[in-house]
């Protein structure tokens, strides 16, 4: 395996079991590329992604370019001669990039595609109350999350899930199929499946704290569904009796009592219940935005 040279693209916390495990198996990472660094927090310190600190820990050579077409990166790139590239949670890539290995690129997709291309494919499948996703291998190509399938692997969406939860099990899941597409890319033993293109298809875009707040008037499940595929970020909000709240966590109740959607109840201690379309639904952890206008 030692024989391939990979490069790794990534940024987030996301990205880093894929590329330990191909650390772990020996594999050549010839080069990391992620993003550049950022001051983080209250005291604005410059921070490495999670990418970089792993690629640090393990002495690999890193690339931060701010332009992917920057004639320097190009050449620095073309230079590790590398057999294969290996994306996950980096950026769009121009094709100068992604078409420059033999091997060509992939990139792991935190979805069954077809469905749920797009930046947020784990939120969108919760908001919508999927029972089931998962992670899917393909080899990069001109449209976004439309490549040649490589492998896919499903995973359970629970009920009591939320972004977060289904955020750790598939980066762990995304890490094996990483390592399985790899071996496979090596070997020579695979066959690539064509996505079909349709109107009909799932779609997973950006979400903006914008399309955030919680609409009431919609039914129990369907709130709950938007909390939970928003939590832990970015969060969705509400604005309760005058003032701005992210909403974590909410369980449905049942009450005949006839209300209007968005009506609050509350004894200012121990619980509060807001009113939707067909029911109410208990509030179990919130917190006030600060600095919201």
């Amino acid at each position: 395996m030692t024989a391939l040279r990979i490069i790794f693209m990534g940024t987030p916390e996301f990205a880093v079991p894929s590329l330990n495990i191909l650390i772990r198996n020996n594999f050549n990472v010839v080069a990391v590329i992620t993003a550049v660094d950022k001051p983080q927090g209250r005291g604005q310190k410059i921070g490495y992604s999670p990418v970089k600190e792993c690629a640090l820990n393990n002495s690999i050579p890193i690339l931060q370019p701010t332009n992917l077409k920057d004639a320097e990166f190009i050449h620095q790139l073309k230079s590790l001669k590398a057999d294969l590239q290996i994306v996950v949670a980096f950026r769009m890539l121009p094709e100068v990039v992604w078409n420059m290995p033999p091997l060509g690129t992939i990139n792991l997709h935190a979805s069954l595609l077809p469905h749920y291309r797009g930046a947020a494919p784990i939120n969108w499948a919760i908001i919508n109350g999927e029972k089931e996703t998962g992670v899917t291998t393909f080899f990069l190509q001109h449209e976004i999350d439309t490549g040649e399938i490589l492998f896919q692997e499903k995973e359970p969406i629970h009920a009591q899930d939320d972004a977060g939860t289904l955020y750790e099990r598939l980066k762990i899941k995304g890490a094996d199929l990483i390592l399985r597409s790899t071996k496979a890319i090596g070997e020579g033993q695979f066959k690539t499946v064509s996505q079909p293109i349709g109107s009909d298809l799932k779609k997973a875009p950006k979400i903006f704290k914008e399309i955030c707040e919680i609409n009431w008037d919609r039914k129990s499940e369907a709130v709950r569904n938007f909390i939970r595929g928003l939590s832990p970020y970015p969060a969705a909000w509400s604005i309760i009796n005058g003032r701005k709240y992210k909403i974590y966590l909410v369980k449905m109740v049942s009450d005949n009592k006839v209300s209007a959607a968005g009506e609050i109840q509350t004894d200012q201690k121990s619980f509060l219940l807001i009113k939707t379309k067909d029911g109410w639904v208990s509030i179990l952890e919130l917190q006030l935005m600060e600095n919201e206008e």
